[in-house]
């Protein structure tokens, strides 16, 4: 459970990929589509960039994953406003 000091000094970003996966992983349950197709959509991406070593690219793709962050926070905002406005205005008048 508990990594080596030498482990964490091979990869100072690992922390941050950890909780940046955590966080699409708890966003992607309400996603429209489904969760088992977030789900699968974000391993194969994580998957794919799991090789890359380089600290700018990881930096790059740490900050492409917390824009993911904000807008489906943003997605999810937008659906609870339009099912609330749906609920409590009348789309008549």
């Amino acid at each position: 459970m508990f990594s080596s000091p030498s482990s964490n000094m091979a990869n100072p970003f690992r922390r941050e990929v950890v909780r940046l996966y955590k966080t699409l992983l708890y966003l992607g349950r309400d996603y429209p589509q489904g969760s088992s197709y977030f789900r699968g959509r974000l391993k194969a991406v994580f998957t794919k960039n799991k090789d890359v070593t380089d600290p700018e690219k990881i930096k790059k793709l740490v900050a492409k994953g917390d824009f993911v962050i904000k807008e489906l926070e943003a997605m999810y905002f937008l659906r609870k406003y339009r099912t609330l406005k749906k609920r409590y205005y009348d789309p008549e008048k």
